[in-house]
């Protein structure tokens, strides 16, 4: 079995692998633009039922909203597009079909706190340093906290009026919650809960930057727009946001218009930016909830069997979804046409979406079929036999 894959084999993706076309493309950037008007259109409709057909809309804050409407469609169309990657939207596809298996329902006690401290204590982080841990977790619940303060208060759902009585009552979605006092620890609580998220937010933005300078490691491969330029604007962000209240404790609100006009013109162009740059990532991470569910729920099924070594390493479903995947993106790793079940193991991978053609390529022994080990073996086997006999002729 060895000696049959040391020969180096022919790419097949020139005959077999299917490639995108343009017409496949530009479809789906059409669709990828509908879902985007879809999603502005969407948000537009809940600001005027949030802010009761816009009475309650504050038009000094029109900027913020049209920044977010936009960040919305782009969001949603980079989003959707996305999706529609043959890697993305398989696994995509494949978590949904665990996550409403019945068979599954069993492992969600252990799979919820899981997907809980990845995406909001971020334990995967943690693991890299405390450092990074901590950076991470200000900024982190800094922009969260801040948005979900912001666009409510923006759009128009949430709001404050003063009753008869000079308490400050809550108002949500047009609906009266509750009424507190201002000069209560919780009124001031509320009142500035938009400073303290600023300044948490802050504290991480410069312990990144600290790192980002002195970390030699980092500052080689950094990019200036991708790494260095979110992190400026939502430093310019957290600045002009604690000036403002700064203004109105301080100076009587002498710069106010200044300061605001700014914030807004930072706010927008980080809104704009959100879809294109670094902190696109936030919207992504949620999707690797089921990333966790396939990989747990593949622990206790058929495991792929080296066809070398005969050693269990994979599920058989991720081998199988990695070999779909990387033919239709026309990456085509044929070995043999032999099937790569020496060892008789049973093959119980659910049912996916796939042409005769692609069930029948796959089903042959591939490069992904061996295991970590033996494929560093035969990558050493193959560089000794391409020496010969009178050593390296390449140097």
């Amino acid at each position: 079995m060895e000696q049959s894959l040391l020969p180096a084999q022919e790419s097949t993706s020139a005959t077999g692998a299917p490639q995108s076309s343009r017409r496949q493309t530009g479809h789906l950037r059409v669709l990828s633009i509908g879902a985007g008007i879809l999603g502005a259109l969407v948000l537009m409709l809940l600001i005027a039922l949030g802010s009761r057909g816009f009475h309650w809309f504050d038009a000094a804050l029109i900027g913020y909203a049209v920044g977010t409407v936009f960040a919305v469609a782009a969001v949603t169309y980079k989003y959707t597009f996305w999706l529609s990657r043959p890697p993305t939207g398989r696994y995509w596809l494949r978590s949904w079909q665990l996550f409403f298996s019945y068979a599954n329902f069993r492992r969600y006690a252990a799979l919820i706190p899981a997907a809980i401290g990845d995406l909001f204590v971020q334990t995967f982080i943690r693991r890299r340093g405390l450092y990074r841990w901590i950076t991470h977790q200000c900024i982190f619940w800094g922009v969260l906290l801040s948005c979900l303060i912001t666009f409510p208060l923006t759009f128009g759902w949430l709001r404050f009026t003063q009753t008869t009585m000079g308490l400050y009552r809550i108002w949500f979605f047009g609906f009266a919650l509750f009424a507190f006092p201002t000069d209560s620890l919780f009124g001031f609580v509320i009142i500035h809960a938009l400073d303290f998220t600023a300044v948490l937010l802050f504290i991480g933005l410069v312990l990144a930057f600290h790192r980002r300078f002195h970390d030699l490691a980092l500052v080689a491969v950094q990019r200036f727009r991708f790494d260095m330029v979110p992190l400026a604007l939502l430093m310019a962000l957290v600045v002009t946001g604690l000036a403002l209240t700064a203004d109105s404790a301080w100076l009587g609100g002498a710069y106010y218009w200044y300061i605001s006009l700014t914030h807004e013109t930072v706010v927008v162009l980080w809104l704009i930016s959100l879809p294109f740059g670094k902190f696109f990532h936030l919207i992504e991470r949620p999707a690797t909830v089921g990333i966790e569910l396939y990989w747990r729920t593949g622990e206790n099924t058929t495991q792929q069997r080296c066809a070398r070594c005969g050693e269990e390493f994979a599920p058989v479903r991720f081998i199988q979804d990695l070999k779909r995947t990387l033919y239709e993106v026309g990456e085509d790793y044929t070995l043999s046409k032999e099937p790569p079940q020496p060892f008789g193991a049973p093959v119980d991978v659910p049912p996916v979406k796939s042409t005769p053609v692609e069930e029948q390529v796959t089903s042959q022994l591939w490069w992904q079929d061996l295991c970590p080990s033996c494929k560093r073996i035969m990558r050493a086997q193959a560089n000794l036999a391409a020496l010969g006999r009178n050593g390296n002729q390449f140097l």
